[in-house]
């Protein structure tokens, strides 16, 4: 156990306690982490080695760990006895080592006393212990996965510097549409700091205007070479894209993760191209045979419309128009005599029905009465004079014949009475 250096009683005691007043000399801040540091115990860590040169008769070899990601790397010394002879710059390696915090520059290094390889094995375990977390979350889901477009404006294309695989996309697709554009970003896609220029690459693309689809080619490798396909904060980063993302790995065997989170998965960089822009001969051949098939479409309804306007027009009402005019005119004289009969009925009923009642009013006409020896006498008012006792003698009254008027004088009036007195006095 590392022995406790002792502050001197008048700095402060712990880290806490020191103020822009009371500082500590950088001299107890390095004694602080020595002593920190020499208190943690031997543990495994792992890494890519790297500046490895072997010196020959040397009892201590060292190299530098590097972050299989990060940037971050670390000063390794160990005996020369203990260094596996298979360990060489570019072996990813687990350590057993304990740390070591040197005073005087304050660096920070380790003492390993083991090395390990890693084996495929290994990093197939892990690859799958990663690749069964992911698929638990929901990310390689098929209704995640976004549809590519028809025809895309621009092709952003992830792949290595000067590496078969950009020509295989590039020549292939323009061969099949070659109006495509492409925005390419030649980065590393192997080894350390690979992670990092694809997911800076990606993040361009997805913010460059007119990039439809976004294609992560490369032309194959062993399972390290690809490790960089299956890290998870590149495999997360094309899961959250927006933009469609093709993966275009060509290598056999396990496939890297990003195969299985991006929206396509081509088993080439050529099976890519083919799968992103449509062939503008077969494109051309499917317009020709749709044109052709359009037109026999259309030929065949003109010649079914046709057929359906000569069955029309032969039927008789077309064929023969006049037809309904001739049915409807005999109808119409047929309605025309009985209409005329049936007029001149009425008229004869009716005709006869006036003379009746014409001979009626004849018979009961005063006008008649007067022709057959009757008259009318009217009194000096006008009114008519029908009973001998209205008058007296020297009354004027007036006579109404049928032809012409009398103006009379009463000379001797005899109430209908006294006449039938004076003939029973005749009598007697």
């Amino acid at each position: 156990m590392a022995q406790k250096i002792p502050v001197p009683p008048e700095l402060p005691q712990l880290a806490a306690q020191t103020s822009p007043q009371r500082p500590w000399p950088l001299r107890v801040l390095s004694m602080k982490i020595r002593e920190y540091v020499a208190a943690m115990s031997r543990l495994w860590v792992e890494g890519e080695v790297i500046t490895l040169q072997r010196r020959p008769g040397a009892r201590v070899q060292f190299f530098t760990l590097r972050d299989l990601e990060a940037k971050a790397s670390m000063s390794v010394k160990i005996s020369t006895h203990l260094l596996p002879l298979g360990v060489e710059s570019g072996t990813r390696v687990v350590v057993c080592a304990k740390p070591d915090f040197y005073e005087a520059n304050g660096s920070l290094s380790l003492w390993a006393d083991e090395v390990r390889p890693v084996g495929v094995g290994d990093i197939l375990a892990r690859l799958e212990q990663l690749r069964a977390r992911l698929a638990a979350e929901g990310l390689f889901a098929a209704e995640r996965k976004k549809r590519l477009p028809f025809l895309p404006r621009t092709i952003g294309l992830i792949c290595g510097r000067n590496t078969k695989a950009k020509e295989d996309v590039v020549v292939n697709a323009r061969t099949r549409w070659p109006a495509v554009g492409f925005d390419v970003r030649e980065v590393q896609v192997q080894g350390s700091g690979a992670v990092d220029a694809m997911l800076q690459a990606l993040s361009e693309l997805e913010a460059a205007p007119g990039v439809d689809v976004i294609v992560l080619a490369r032309g194959g490798g062993s399972v390290e070479d690809l490790l960089p396909f299956s890290d998870e904060r590149l495999v997360r980063a094309v899961a959250d894209a927006v933009t469609p993302v093709v993966s275009a790995i060509g290598h056999e065997g396990d496939s890297p993760i990003l195969d299985l989170v991006a929206d396509l998965r081509a088993s080439t960089p050529t099976d890519a191209a083919k799968r992103i822009v449509p062939d503008v001969a077969e494109e051309e051949a499917g317009l020709m045979q749709a044109l052709r098939r359009g037109r026999a479409a259309v030929s065949s309804m003109l010649d079914r419309a046709r057929a359906d306007l000569e069955a029309l027009l032969a039927r008789p009402p077309l064929a023969r128009p006049s037809t309904m005019i001739d049915v409807r005119e005999s109808d119409l004289a047929s309605l025309t005599q009985w209409l005329h009969a049936h007029a001149s009925r009425a008229l004869d009923r009716e005709e006869g029905t006036l003379s009746t009642v014409v001979a009626n009013l004849s018979a009961l006409s005063p006008k008649l009465t007067l022709e057959r020896g009757y008259s009318i006498l009217l009194d000096a008012d006008g009114a008519v004079l029908s009973d001998a006792s209205n008058t007296g003698r020297g009354k004027r009254l007036r006579a109404v014949l049928s032809r012409g008027r009398l103006d009379l004088e009463v000379t001797s009036p005899t109430p209908r009475g006294g006449e039938s007195g004076r003939k029973n006095n005749g009598r007697g």
